[in-house]
């Protein structure tokens, strides 16, 4: 489905994203002219920026374990190191998809790698995250991966593949 993402902050860069794939960044208004008759339109009160590069992905993801919130009492909710942990399969997994959820909850579009652990490659790999260089500019014909950031920075709304993935509540 085609949406127009406007950052109410600045929507002389707003961008429209078709399926998986930035189709023009610009003006609202111009983007509205163009596409709005067929376009979904998503307002943000922020600003639209290259998703985020998280280059200690590979420690954060195969050497800290992230709590599940049942485990909370136990365990707490900020990861610890895995050692401390007995780790399966299933938990390497399960950890890695909750690492990944917060990174999206940064920003992050993009992660180092090679990931060694089967089970944490592939929670990433569903994760439509890319596994490789910092994401690119919001051009035409780009991949659609994009943060939507408030004024003091933080993440507000993470876009990876043309998908919201993550929206602050």
């Amino acid at each position: 489905m085609l949406t127009i993402h406007r950052p109410l902050a600045d929507d002389s860069r707003s961008v429209a994203v078709d399926g998986g794939r930035v189709l023009a960044v610009g003006p609202y208004a111009e983007l509205y002219a163009a596409h709005g008759d067929r376009a979904r339109v998503r307002e943000w009160d922020g600003t639209l920026e290259p998703g985020r590069y998280e280059p200690d992905a590979v420690r954060l993801l195969e050497t800290l374990y992230w709590p599940d919130p049942r485990e909370a009492d136990d365990l707490g909710a900020e990861p610890l190191p895995a050692a401390s942990v007995p780790m399966t399969d299933t938990r390497w997994g399960a950890s890695a998809r909750r690492g990944v959820q917060r990174m999206l909850g940064r920003g992050v579009t993009a992660v180092a790698g090679p990931f060694a652990r089967p089970p944490v490659r592939t929670a990433v790999q569903r994760s439509g995250v890319l596994i490789g260089p910092a994401p690119s500019a919001l051009a035409p014909d780009a991949r659609a991966d994009f943060t939507v950031l408030a004024v003091d920075g933080s993440c507000l709304a993470t876009v990876v593949g043309g998908r919201l993935v993550y929206r602050r509540a």
